[in-house]
Order: structure tokens, then sequence, then C-alpha cells
């Protein structure tokens, strides 16, 4: 009896599960366009590559205006105005790098910028420096959403938005969905007499 005993707290216990793992990975598509290689911040490999300096990634890209680099200072030593996100977009094994920039003030993006790992730097293969920009990853996709402002509109109070999805083909980004927005002008700012130099402006 005893030994039956032990038995049966023997299997009480190895019955006790754990969390267990998550399985990640990526599908493949097609290679990169050609581009102009940035350094990348951390070193050689997959699992270094996960993160990266977006300023550094930035500053040392030929191809961005010098507009978009003086932005990239600190917001009143509270950091730098650039949101990042990783993701596969590209196909690549190492993930993506999708960086938009923004205005200290109002945040406002000013620019999104996406970068594709080859030979050990960066290169960027997408790039839209336009007033209210700002670009997220959906499903292995780039969805690049830029606010419409209408003459006296404000800041806070555009009058739509255009939502373009992107996908990876060809070795570059290709549009393939455009939605457009219209706001309703009889809610929030609806009287449309906001101040005129509150609204984005492309220089």
């Amino acid at each position: 009896m005893a030994g039956l005993a032990a038995l049966g707290l023997f299997a009480a216990a190895c019955s006790t599960g754990g969390t267990g793992t998550r399985d990640e990975g990526s599908a493949l598509t097609t290679p990169a366009q050609h581009g102009a290689p940035t350094p990348r911040s951390s070193g050689a490999g997959a699992a270094s590559a996960k993160t990266v300096d977006p300023v550094a990634v930035l500053r040392e890209d030929p191809t961005i205006s010098k507009r978009i680099k003086a932005e990239l200072k600190p917001c009143s030593g509270a950091g730098y105005p650039v949101d990042t996100s990783y993701g596969n977009l590209t196909g690549g094994t190492v993930p993506d790098v999708v960086i938009n920039v923004l205005t200290c003030g109002d945040s406002v993006g000013i620019g999104t910028f996406v970068y594709r790992e080859k030979n050990d730097a960066y290169e960027n293969v997408f790039t839209a420096e336009e007033p209210a920009v700002y670009a997220t990853i959906d499903r292995g996709e780039l969805v690049v959403t830029q606010q419409i402002y209408a003459r006296g509109d404000s800041v806070t109070f555009p009058s739509g938005e255009d939502v373009v999805t992107y996908g990876w083909a060809d070795t570059k980004f290709s549009e393939r969905y455009r939605v457009r927005n219209d706001y309703s002008r009889a809610v929030g700012n609806g009287d449309g007499n906001a101040d005129e130099s509150a609204a984005p402006s492309e220089n």
C-alpha cells in the first residue's frame, strides 16, 4: 500500500504543466531593392539586429533631407521625437525597421522611413517626408496614414485622412489599397474657424 501511495504522489507531481513556449517566424517574399546602406548600430547577426538606434540610422542616411535631420534632437530633455517598429515586411531574416519622426510640440508625423538589413547594414527602402504622415506594420504589410488638412484646419482637427497599404514585391514596395476617410465637420472643431497657422506646414 505504501508503494502504491508513493506512485500516486509521483504521478500527480508529473501532471503539473508549465507555460510552454511560443513559435515565432516570418514568411519569405522577395529580395530588397537597391538603396543607400546605413550602418547598423548593433553587431552582426540576427539576434543583435532586433533593435537599432533609429536616430543614428537616420543621421547616417544620405537620402534623408536636412529638414528631417534638423528635427532629430531631444524634446526638452525627454528623448528624441522618434517612434520605431520592428517586423517582417520584406522577407529578410532580420526584422525590418519602420521609423517615424514627429514634431516635439504637437507630435505630428513629418517623415516615415523603412529600413531593410543588407550586407551588415540597413538600407532605406521606403521614404515619405510629408506633413502629418505615420506608418505602421499590419500583418506583414506597410500601412501609411496621412492626415488631410483643408484651409483653416487646426492640427487636432484635420479634414480627413488617406490610408495606403503597401506590399513588398519585385524588390520594392507597391501600393495595394488606398482608403480616403473624410471627417465630419459637425463635431469637434466643426465650425472650421481655427487659426490657419495651426495647420501643419510643409516647410
